[in-house]
């Protein structure tokens, strides 16, 4: 699309909108602001633009700007649904995410995971492998880094490495990953996608332009997903942490390895490894495969795999505090990925929960608890609703707290030596922090002042 002096809208102020805006001016286009939050400063929107042209609107677009604009970029946060959106898309303007105003001006190849859980440390892993193997490699997305804010700096050799949400995936037209993956899907996200039919179908999208060149790389052990390898026209490879694959890569015994008829690749030993626990293997053999698929070399993937270590905020170890081991697992954010974090736990464990509601159920986390948990200490908007799931589940032993620092601190007080205190939330952070990194660094900087406390 020629976007030259034609006018833009980005929705959102947040990374991905100021980069996004960035991006435009770089093509030629006009980039217009946009934020329903009218609490937000034009100043300090301006302060972030670095210089880069744009009229900013807060709360209301004037009807005469709406009128002259040629397309629409939404940020990931923006719900495609809004008032405001729909009666943009009914006066025909193309509705483009970031990550398709990106692939559209980006050159070489793409390579992006998907799933509810795993994404981060699939896309760091392979970012890795990648970096070791090519010269130019860029690893963007809902990783952290905006791929809008790389593009310029791809070449026709470059491999891009993204992380891909749903919230991204709802807005594709033409993006085609010559390697995608879907680690698995189970229920998230549903106060934007309003049922489980639609988030698995926004999450498939990412197949959408693939062709037999391509290759995606899916969970077998998820019933959904074995189910929708059979629709592809691209190449499907499997892997299971659960069973031994004829066709696929898998675990056998404690070795990794691919298999397709006769001929059988080794990686490595899941004793190799530095990630822990059963999800994480499944994230190194995803990895693996999608390296594997793209034509890196065996020994260069081994290389990585024997040497990465764990994702920050993913069942991150950050200290022992007399006798008591503190993790932050802040990227728990849905109750899937917190049954993963108090799996990985092995001895008697604080866990602190709660934050904001994503409309999610929280029986099957409280059923994970396995014996394990002393003490929930719950926080944020869900903390009655999950004290109430876990009364249903038999689980009375539930501490309410006003505060993230009421609830370390109780933790920190009752924790016994050979305990675990863990954060692993299984809600989002909005409401008492603007992401799960800040929360996951509170967490930290509490604990190290444990650490450093006066005798």
């Amino acid at each position: 699309m020629d976007l030259q002096n034609k006018k833009v809208l980005v929705f959102g102020t947040g990374i991905s909108g100021i980069a996004a805006a960035q991006l435009l001016e770089k093509m030629g286009a006009l980039p217009v602001l946009f934020d329903g939050n009218t609490e937000l400063k034009k100043e300090d929107i301006r302060e972030k633009l670095d210089g880069t042209e744009a009229e900013i609107y807060l709360g209301e677009l004037p009807q005469d700007t709406a009128e002259q604009l040629s397309l629409v970029v939404l940020s990931p946060g923006v719900p495609t649904d809004l008032p405001l959106v729909n009666a943009l898309r009914e006066r025909g303007l193309p509705i483009w995410g970031e990550i398709e105003l990106a692939y559209e001006n980006s050159r070489g190849d793409v390579l992006a995971v998907t799933g509810t859980n795993g994404k981060t440390t699939t896309t760091s892993l392979l970012g890795a492998i990648m970096k070791h193997a090519r010269d130019s490699v860029f690893v963007v997305g809902n990783i952290g880094v905006p791929y809008t804010q790389m593009v310029t700096q791809t070449t026709e050799d470059s491999v891009t490495v993204a992380e891909i949400s749903s919230f991204q995936l709802e807005t594709i037209e033409a993006f085609r990953p010559k390697v995608s993956a879907i680690l698995n899907i189970t229920p998230d996200h549903l106060n934007r996608h309003h049922t489980m039919e639609e988030y698995i179908r926004v999450k498939e999208l990412i197949t959408l332009n693939q062709t037999p060149e391509d290759t995606c790389v899916l969970n077998y052990e998820d019933e959904i997903l074995r189910e929708f390898g059979k629709s592809l026209s691209c190449r499907v490879i499997f892997f299971s942490s659960l069973r031994t694959l004829e066709k696929g890569i898998s675990l056998n015994g404690d070795r990794i390895e691919y298999r397709d008829g006769d001929t059988v690749i080794p990686f490595c030993s899941t004793g190799e490894l530095k990630l822990p626990g059963r999800h994480n293997y499944e994230n190194v053999m995803a990895a693996a495969a999608m390296a594997l698929a793209y034509g890196v070399s065996v020994e260069d993937i081994c290389y990585v795999l024997k040497r990465f270590t764990a994702v920050e905020h993913r069942i991150e170890f950050v200290a022992e505090v007399d006798g008591v081991a503190y993790y932050n697992d802040s990227k728990g954010t849905n109750p899937d990925a917190a049954i993963k974090g108090i799996q990985a736990m092995d001895r008697p464990t604080l866990l602190i929960g709660g934050g904001y509601d994503k409309n999610s159920d929280y029986e099957e986390w409280i059923q994970a608890f396995d014996g394990k948990v002393r003490y929930l200490v719950l926080i944020g908007q869900t903390r009655e609703k999950i004290k109430e799931a876990a009364e249903r589940c038999g689980f009375t032993d539930t501490v309410l707290a006003d505060t993230f620092e009421e609830a370390f601190d109780f933790c920190a007080g009752h924790a016994r030596r050979g305990d675990a205190v863990l954060l692993s939330p299984a809600c989002a952070s909005w409401g008492m922090f603007p992401n799960y990194e800040v929360r996951g660094k509170v967490f930290k900087e509490l604990v190290h002042k444990l650490e450093h406390r006066p005798e």
